[in-house]
């Protein structure tokens, strides 16, 4: 039962997509906290990585709980993934970059599941107007 009820919360909004972008902007986020002294240099450059980082997470888990908004969700991922090529070590070494573009296109990219019409007679062609 809970199986079940995981599986359809999943299937009701951009899953992956979000998963991506959380995953994008803990990878962004992470590189210039961590305690590597020798790779990056801390200071005015850690700002916007740990901002933008932030940014992604909050925007992969408003797809989740909001889908409707996942096509301002992806476009802004995206934007945010590519600037972090610029502004944060290389978009966390180009894997936060690829991931958040990735997880942007799948989010704007999602379409929720149309409920299943109920099967009607075909409907005649209509008279022809006078």
């Amino acid at each position: 039962m809970l199986l079940s009820r995981w599986r359809r919360w999943r299937r009701g909004r951009p899953f992956w997509g979000g998963l991506f972008a959380v995953l994008a902007g803990a990878e962004i986020c992470a590189l210039p906290l961590a305690p590597l002294k020798v790779m990056l240099q801390q200071g005015i450059a850690g700002i916007p990585s740990v901002l933008m980082g932030i940014v992604m997470i909050v925007l992969g888990l408003t797809a989740w709980f909001s889908p409707a908004q996942r096509s301002l969700a992806g476009v802004l991922t995206t934007l945010i993934a590519t600037a972090a090529l610029v502004l944060s070590n290389l978009g966390g070494f180009l894997i936060g970059t690829l991931l958040g573009i990735l997880g942007g296109g799948l989010m704007f990219a999602w379409q929720p599941h149309a409920a299943a019409r109920p099967s009607a007679a075909p409907q005649s062609p209509a008279p022809p107007a006078p």
